[in-house]
């Protein structure tokens, strides 16, 4: 059964870095795009980042610049480096694989999700 782990929330100060991990299991995610979103309490997951199966990124406003999305196909893993971390950061956040090779904003474009990694950006 295929399974996505990730790994890296913490607690952490204002200004400071995480590197979030994603490790797949039971199925190769290669050809597949994947993606990390977001939900803070009381409100809707958000999109933060996504790679395709090739390496184009993209990513949210809210991040951009401040965060490094990238995968290593041979270890069906995907990453987040988040820098300048801010309060409203705060989040628990979730890797998806999409159905498709290629990245989206749309959350309905994932069919599979991890179980989410809290990270908690204090001021």
């Amino acid at each position: 059964q295929a399974q996505l782990v990730e790994s890296g929330g913490g607690l952490v100060q204002a200004g400071g870095s995480l590197r979030l991990s994603c490790a797949a299991s039971g199925r190769t995610f290669s050809n597949n795009a994947l993606g990390w979103f977001r939900q803070a309490p009381g409100k809707e997951r958000e999109f933060v980042a996504a790679i395709s199966w090739g390496g184009t990124t993209l990513y949210a406003d809210s991040v951009k610049g401040r965060s490094t999305v990238s995968r290593t196909n041979a270890k069906n893993t995907v990453y987040l480096q988040m820098n300048s971390l801010k309060p409203e950061d705060t989040a628990v956040y979730y890797c998806a694989a999409a159905n498709s090779g290629y990245p989206s904003f749309d959350l309905t474009a994932y069919d599979f999700w991890g179980q989410g990694t809290q990270v908690t950006v204090s001021s």
